[in-house]
C-alpha cells in the first residue's frame, strides 16, 4: 500500500510515494526543473496561476506513475503555501491568477478591518489582526475587481484548489480556516462576523474538516488522467508551515520545528489561544487540533529568506552552487568583521508589523570584506532574524530547548544552524523529512492505516544534532546587537 503526498510550494511542486508499511519514500519528482515564475505586476504583488499548478501537480504523479503503478495508492495527503487566494466560478475555473502569500497589497484593508472592529476585539476572536491574510485579499478584490467578484462562487487556498480538481468537491480545513483569517477561536467556529465586515458571503466560503481525517474521494476523471483509483481519499491537508511541523512530529505544547526555503519559519505549538498584541506573530489552529485537545500553532515568518540566498548567488557569488556558497561564507569570522545585512528585501514583512523596509547592507569596509564575508553576513542576518522573532515567541511563553528541522535549504548550511543554535541556546535536530512524505504520511494517517502517532513516525531518523557554541556567543551576541540597532533604525524611518 502507498500513500501519495503533494508539497505545492511557491518555487516548484514536490509529489512523493510513501511504502505504508515501511514508512520509506519509493520515489519522488519535482517541478519544474527551474523556479516557478511569480508575477510582479506592481511593487508589493505577487501572483502565480492555479492552472499551473495543477499542470506541475500532474506532470509530477505521471513521472512517478512511470515507474510505480498509481493502483496502489490508498491515500492522498496536500500541503501547500499558505494565505494565497483561488476565486473560482461556478463551473469551478479559476477566475483571476492567485494572490499569493507574500503579495502585500491588501495590508491597508487589514488594517482598516482592524481599526473599525476594534484592536482588542480582533485579539480576541481572530488572534490576529486581519492583516493581508486570505480575507483581506478576498475583500481587496471585492473591493478593486467588483465585476470578477461578482463572479465567484467560491473561494479557497492553494491545496483547497488541488483537493477541488482530484475529488470535484469544494472544501478547506479549520486549520485552513483559520490561516484565511476566519476562525472565530472565542466560538470556535467560522468568523462571520470578519466576513459580514468585508462584505464576503459566508457561501463562497467552502465547508470547513479536519486536518486530518477523510476529507473527501478522488473522482472518476483523477482514474483517468492519473490512474489513482477512484474513491482513494484525501485524508489530509495542511499549509506548508503547519504540515512542516508534522512532518518533523512537532504536534505537543512546547515542541518547535523551523525552515528556511523561500521563506524562513519558526513554528511552536501551545495548548494556550495566545496573541501577540502587535500580530508580529501569528497565531493558527495546528492540524491536530481539537476543543477537547487544544493545539495551536505560533507562526513566526521571514518573506525575504531565500531570494536574499538566490539573489547573493546570482548576483555576488556568481557561478558557484549553494553547498560552495556555504563553504566561501566559512572562511569569513563569525560576526563578519561589523558588516550587517538586514533580508527584508520581499514585500512587507509581519514580524516588522508588515513594514517593508527593504534589505540593507551595512558597515561595509572596501579594504576588508570580501565576497565571503557578504555571503556570511546575508546568513547570519537570516539567522539574526529568526531569533529576533523567537524572542517575541519568548514573551508569549514559548522556550524551546530544541528546534526541529528538515535536512535541506538554509539548514544545509553549517554557519546558519550553528549561528541560530549559539544565540538560541537551543539544540537544532535535523530530520530525513520533508512536505511532501510528511503530507503523504498524513494521508495514511488520516485514513487509518497507521493506528497511531507513534507507529505514523516510527520510521523518522535524526540525522544531525547541532549544539550551540559558547565560544563564539559573544561575538554573535555582539553582532546580533549591532544587526537590531541597525533594523531599529530603518524601522524608525519607515
Amino acid at each position: 500500500m502507498k500513500a501519495l503526498g503533494i508539497d505545492m510550494g511557491t518555487s516548484s511542486i514536490k509529489v512523493s510515494l510513501l511504502d505504508i508499511e515501511s514508512g520509506t519514500c519509493v520515489d519522488s519528482s519535482t517541478n519544474p526543473k527551474t523556479e516557478m515564475p511569480i508575477e510582479t505586476l506592481r511593487d508589493g504583488w505577487a501572483e502565480q496561476d492555479p492552472e499551473m499548478w495543477w499542470r506541475y501537480i500532474g506532470e509530477g504523479i505521471r513521472d512517478i506513475a512511470s515507474r510505480h503503478p498509481m493502483s496502489e495508492v490508498r491515500a492522498i495527503g496536500i500541503t501547500y503555501q499558505m494565505h494565497g487566494l483561488v476565486c473560482l466560478d461556478r463551473e469551478g475555473r479559476p477566475l483571476r491568477k492567485s494572490i499569493i502569500w507574500c503579495d502585500s497589497r491588501a495590508v491597508a484593508i487589514g488594517d482598516e478591518a482592524r481599526d473599525a472592529l476594534g484592536r482588542d476585539r480582533c485579539l480576541e476572536r481572530l488572534l490576529n489582526s486581519p492583516g493581508n491574510f486570505t480575507a483581506s485579499k478576498a475583500a481587496w478584490v471585492k473591493r478593486n475587481e467588483p465585476e470578477l467578484f461578482a463572479r465567484i462562487d467560491r473561494f479557497m487556498l492553494p491545496g483547497d484548489y488541488a483537493a477541488y480538481r482530484l475529488t470535484g468537491c469544494p472544501s478547506t480545513t479549520e486549520s485552513g480556516l483559520s490561516e484565511q483569517i476566519l476562525w472565530d477561536f472565542a466560538a470556535n467556529g467560522r468568523a462571520d462576523f470578519l466576513a459580514e465586515h468585508y462584505g464576503l458571503p459566508t457561501g463562497m466560503i467552502p465547508e470547513a474538516l479536519p486536518s486530518i481525517g477523510i476529507q473527501a474521494r478522488t473522482n472518476s476523471a483523477a482514474e483517468r488522467e492519473f490512474g489513482i483509483p477512484e474513491g482513494t481519499p484525501i485524508s489530509y491537508r495542511a499549509g506548508d508551515q503547519p504540515n512542516n511541523a508534522f512532518s518533523l512530529n512537532v504536534l505537543d505544547a512546547g515542541e518547535v520545528a523551523a525552515t528556511g526555503g523561500t521563506s524562513g519559519v519558526i513554528y511552536g505549538v501551545t495548548d494556550r489561544p495566545e496573541a501577540d498584541p502587535q500580530s508580529r506573530v501569528n497565531t493558527f489552529l495546528h492540524v491536530n487540533h481539537t476543543a477537547g485537545a487544544p493545539r495551536y500553532g505560533i507562526l513566526l515568518c521571514i518573506n525575504g529568506t531565500g531570494i536574499l540566498n538566490s539573489w547573493l548567488r546570482r548576483n555576488i557569488a556568481r557561478g558557484l552552487s549553494y553547498e560552495e556558497m556555504n563553504a566561501l561564507a566559512a572562511e569569513a569570522p563569525a560576526g563578519c568583521e561589523g558588516l550587517t545585512v538586514l533580508p527584508f528585501g520581499n514585500g512587507a514583512e509581519r514580524v516588522l508589523e508588515n513594514r517593508f523596509t527593504g534589505v540593507s547592507f551595512a558597515g561595509i569596509d572596501l579594504n576588508r570584506h570580501t565576497t565571503a564575508h557578504l555571503v556570511r553576513a546575508a546568513h547570519e542576518g537570516i539567522a539574526f532574524s529568526f531569533y529576533y522573532g523567537l524572542e517575541i515567541m519568548r514573551g508569549m511563553g514559548l522556550d524551546p530547548s530544541v528546534i526541529r528541522a528538515g535536512k535541506a535549504n538554509l539548514f544545509l548550511s553549517p554557519l546558519f544552524r550553528e549561528t541560530l543554535a549559539t544565540l538560541s541556546g537551543a539544540r537544532i535536530e535535523l530530520f530525513n523529512t520533508d512536505g511532501s512524505l510528511g503530507a503523504a504520511r498524513g494521508a495514511a494517517l488520516g485514513a487509518g492505516f497507521y493506528a497511531s502517532r507513534e507507529e505514523a513516525f516510527a520510521s523518522l531518523r535524526r540525522l544531525e544534532s547541532v549544539e550551540p557554541d559558547p565560544s563564539r556567543k559573544a561575538v554573535l551576541d555582539e553582532a546580533y546587537a549591532r544587526w537590531k540597532a541597525e533594523l531599529q533604525t530603518r524601522l524608525n524611518r519607515s
